[in-house]
């Protein structure tokens, strides 16, 4: 039964782990948040770290302790933090590196910063130049202590070296992005407050902040060395963080240092003692919580940002500066791109292709002033103003191709609708040129007026010669119709004057025009040389006066006319003469070819 209990104690157990829902219990020690890959030459996070970060609620600001390997980092930590060897840091006496990565202590020491409850973890971090590194793992390790802390603490030994200061050129160049942007916008971090501590032996002489100006003086360069001018530079640069950096010295804390871990503060120096208390203040009045676009993080937020922050820096072979502009501005750049995109989705396309780049133009600058307001970085954030372009340019390709597919529907249905109508004229059941020409002009009108765009150039040109073929089709037949029309008419009129209305007149005249028509085209010219008749030509004006005017439309209105015109001679041919007489009407035929007046004698 004790081994049955055992053994399900010990399964359980087991599936914690396996799960990873294993939690730590004890956070009074440090923990890895970062550590190389095994190829020592990338960063990777650490989770068991991580999880003691994330659960820190309130505003969070970091100190971390920078330089080579072997020179006390983890050991003037455990000293801030008033913690032994064998409760914090561990502490190597070895030649090699003890620290692997970036280690935080995982319980927070709680400070009141401004009025503000603020949690400060003390961060260490891997020393430079250790056996079987690359040198761009030591950047990336120092990148990542410079973005994430409060307080950077540069810990050397004895003096300042060239090296020292070159390593800097990273921090120069965050200062140079980030640091005197205006306060109350949206700054992505403020670089870490960087503190040079110097600890030597023997502190007679200049002062650490002598050695510090002395160390940042240019070096000559009467040959114009390129390297000697890069190191000058950096120097220039560092001008910038004056108000950013502080200078400090600490002497050492005994001869014998491989006995410190086993001394207490009544054994110490007493002079490093008094200086330690004094960096402890130091730190504390410099010392901010860390604040990322405007607002300071808490546990989780931190955790976000370190994550954020270890991926552009592992994004290229040698961590830069511009990865990370890229990093704060990637929302920025997407902001942008949205305003712009919705500007251009309010236009009502089609549009004319200059009012569309004048659209374009005015979306992009207001783009690009909203870049400009809220960018991240000084000299980096030109690659992102050229990303934020090329992207908008892409949106605009696809805007131009909105329009031209738009364009080409508008003007194909409106010339489609102008060919319907020109078809339908060519078959007017009164060949008329005056309505022909007004369908023409208003068809022509409307096609103006509402095709836009790109595809109106060539939509124009073929609507000119469907236009061209349509008026001369027209043209040709309209006088072979027109004389036909007549012909007939003129027939029906003889019939009509003879049998039914039998006005005399009205029958004359019919006969006469169909004489003409005849006569005319048959005995003296062709049928087309009556067209160029000036009598010819009163007949049309007549024909095109009767047949259309904008207040009547006799090819409209023709059946419905001819319907009324024969029920009312049907009506008087029954009913009217019987009723009225012959009074009704003018000259007519005398059937019985006498009078009916009564003779008188």
């Amino acid at each position: 039964m004790e081994f049955s209990s055992w053994f399900m104690v010990f399964s359980i157990s087991c599936f914690l782990l396996a799960s990873g829902s294993f939690s730590v219990e004890n956070f009074n020690q440090a923990f890895p948040i970062v550590e190389p890959d095994p190829g020592h030459t990338k960063l990777q996070l650490s989770r068991e770290g991580l999880e003691a970060i994330k659960r820190i609620t309130t505003p969070i600001a970091a100190v971390a302790v920078i330089g080579p390997y072997r020179s006390g980092k983890s050991f003037l930590l455990n000293q801030l933090l008033s913690l032994s060897c064998s409760e914090g840091f561990g502490v190597g006496h070895m030649r090699d590196t003890k620290t692997k990565g970036i280690w935080v202590w995982g319980t927070p020491r709680e400070m009141t910063i401004d009025g503000v409850k603020t949690s400060v973890l003390f961060l260490d971090t891997e020393g430079f130049e250790s056996v079987g590194k690359s040198n761009v793992y030591d950047d990336r390790i120092f990148a990542l202590a410079t973005v994430l802390s409060s307080v950077l603490i540069y810990n050397l030994p004895e003096t300042i070296r060239e090296a020292d200061i070159s390593r800097l050129s990273f921090a120069v160049e965050l200062a140079e992005e980030f640091y005197g942007r205006v306060k109350g916008q949206d700054i992505a971090f403020e670089p870490a407050k960087l503190l040079w501590l110097i600890q030597r032996d023997f502190l007679q002489g200049k002062s650490v902040h002598q050695m510090v100006v002395e160390a940042l003086h240019r070096v000559p360069n009467s040959e114009g060395d390129k390297n000697i001018d890069l190191v000058n530079q950096i120097r220039d640069s560092l001008a910038i963080m004056g108000d950013n950096s502080t200078a400090f010295s600490l002497p050492q804390p005994h001869l014998q240092r491989t006995k410190l871990c086993d001394l207490n503060d009544g054994e110490l120096d007493p002079s490093y003692v008094k200086k330690r208390e004094q960096l402890k203040d130091v730190v504390g009045s410099i010392i901010r919580p860390k604040i990322v676009r405007g607002k300071p993080l808490n546990g989780k937020e931190f955790v976000s940002f370190l994550e954020q922050i270890l991926e552009a820096l592992n994004k290229g072979e040698i961590p830069s500066t511009g990865s990370l502009v890229e990093v704060f501005n990637k929302g920025i750049l997407e902001r942008c791109l949205k305003l712009y995109s919705d500007m251009m989705a309010k236009l009502h396309l089609p549009l004319s292709e200059e009012s569309l780049q004048n659209a374009h133009q005015n979306s992009r600058e207001e783009a690009m002033q909203l870049f400009e307001q809220q960018h991240f970085g000084r000299h980096h954030a030109k690659k992102s103003v050229k990303e934020l372009d090329e992207e908008i340019e892409k949106a605009y390709k696809n805007v131009i191709l909105a329009n031209e597919n738009k364009s080409s529907k508008l003007c194909e249905g409106l010339y489609t609708t102008c060919e319907d109508e020109m078809d339908h004229l060519q078959v007017l059941r009164l060949p008329t040129m005056a309505k022909f020409n007004a369908g023409f002009l208003k068809c022509n009108q409307s096609f103006e007026q509402e095709c836009v765009g790109p595809s109106k150039a060539s939509y124009e040109h073929r609507m000119m010669k469907m236009l061209g073929r349509s008026r001369s089709l027209f043209i040709k037949e309209y006088n072979n119709r027109l004389f036909n029309w007549l012909v007939t008419f003129s027939l029906v009129m003889v019939v009509l004057g003879r049998f039914i209305i039998k006005f005399i007149l009205l029958e004359i005249g019919a006969w006469i025009l169909f004489i003409f028509l005849e006569t005319y085209t048959r005995m003296f010219w062709t049928a087309e040389s009556l067209y160029y008749n000036p009598v010819w030509h009163v007949i049309v004006a007549t024909w095109e006066t009767l047949v259309y005017s904008p207040v009547l439309d006799l090819d409209r209105w023709a059946i419905p006319l001819g319907v009324v015109l024969s029920l009312f001679i049907l009506y008087w041919r029954c009913y009217g003469i019987r009723k009225h007489g012959s009074r009704w009407l003018l000259p007519m035929y005398n059937p019985k070819g006498g009078s009916n007046r009564p003779r008188s004698d």
